[in-house]
């Protein structure tokens, strides 16, 4: 399952596909990306583009993206807007920026917006561009291996509300992803590993193959091996794909994605956005989802400490901060996206490794002894 090295430097990106008839579009997987106009040029609608990023994430590579995208291009011409760093800042008052900048600009419906940064600015570009004069184009270019392997694939955009995380958003897909893996070397240590929550994730819920894989690869990944980062950026888009073609708008399949994050969304808001990185948040959630799985007997031990063992390797919290109590969790799951007629459906594994279910049929004792074991009142 080891890619080649020839593999991950080719010239040549390794293209995965979102199949989704006449909004399919391919993600694009490489080192150097950026360097290569055409990649981004063939999916410029009209004349105008504005690339949305952050305060880090501009002085980095927004120059480059500039050039990338006006080089034997001079029919287009290119604005930008800086938005502050952190989630704390996904939120309307920052979104209005993006709007505030198109309007001023002048863009019209044939405009195209760039997302580039993490999962924050994909999340809230990619909702500017579905509500701006009622949808423009836009594309995923995202910088940190969070939205890498998640949240830049699959068209979830949005905001979050003081009430709970990313509950107001539109589906809305992107013209296509580009992936330049090159971005990760300048990458915090912290956002790194938050990052690897999510590509756990995947072997859990349906790639038990690709968990074993995680289990013996882990530190490579850890010490920015290109090969092993881009197999693991490569595999984690391939299963999320699939799973995106199948269900785009998250009526069931979908839901699988989010093992850990019913959990992980309360510690965000029960501690306040920002304060802990999201695959942080995930991280404590899915130890949660699988301690509750196994106290409902629908997975082994061996399960509980495999998952243990290799969150551990990544240097991920595997419990929420003691400030986070049992009427905490209770108070934001219940304005959670996956309550439906006053249920709280959750994703819980069940059965071997790579099994999941998306389910409200358990014994609610299960999650009121799993929030008790892991709050300290």
């Amino acid at each position: 399952m080891n890619p080649s090295l020839s593999e991950t430097h080719s010239a040549v990106p390794t293209t995965v596909n979102v199949d989704l008839g006449d909004r399919s579009y391919p993600i694009y997987i490489g080192s150097g990306l950026l360097d290569q106009p055409h990649l981004l040029q063939r999916h410029v609608h009209g004349r105008r583009v504005l690339v949305v990023t952050n305060t880090t994430v501009a002085p980095l590579y927004l120059d480059k993206v500039v050039h990338a995208l006006t080089t034997e291009n001079s029919n287009v011409s290119v604005e930008s807007v800086i938005l502050p760093d952190g989630e704390q800042y996904k939120d309307m008052d920052t979104l209005m920026k993006v709007f505030d900048k198109a309007i001023e600009s002048r863009l019209d419906r044939r405009s195209t917006f760039v997302a580039l940064g993490g999962g924050v600015i994909g999340d809230m570009c990619g909702f500017a561009a579905a509500s701006f004069l009622r949808g423009i184009n836009f594309i995923q270019i995202p910088t940190t291996v969070m939205a890498q392997v998640d949240s830049s694939v699959g068209g979830k955009t949005g905001i979050n509300h003081r009430l709970g995380k990313n509950l107001i958003g539109a589906f809305y897909q992107p013209q296509c992803v580009l992936i330049d893996t090159d971005t990760l070397n300048t990458l915090p240590e912290r956002e790194l590993a938050s990052g690897f929550a999510e590509v756990i994730k995947y072997g859990l819920i349906r790639d038990a193959e690709f968990f074993e894989w995680q289990e013996k690869n882990m530190h490579a990944l850890m010490a920015r091996d290109p090969n092993a980062l881009a197999y693991a950026i490569k595999r984690s888009c391939e299963n999320k794909a699939e799973v995106v073609s199948l269900d785009e708008k998250e009526s069931g399949l979908r839901a699988t994605l989010n093992l850990g994050h019913t959990f992980g969304h309360a510690i965000e808001t029960g501690v306040g956005y920002g304060q802990w990185l999201h695959g942080e948040a995930v991280a404590a959630g899915t130890v949660m989802a699988v301690d509750m799985s196994y106290r409902l007997g629908w997975i082994d031990d061996s399960i509980v400490k495999r998952v243990g063992d290799i969150l551990k390797q990544t240097k991920l919290p595997t419990s929420p901060p003691e400030t986070v109590t049992m009427d905490m969790f209770k108070s934001v799951m219940a304005v959670d996206k996956k309550v439906a007629d006053g249920l709280l459906r959750l994703i819980l594994l069940k059965g071997p490794l790579g099994n999941c279910v998306f389910t409200g049929d358990y014994d609610r004792k299960a999650l009121d002894d799993t929030l008790r074991a892991f709050c300290k009142s």
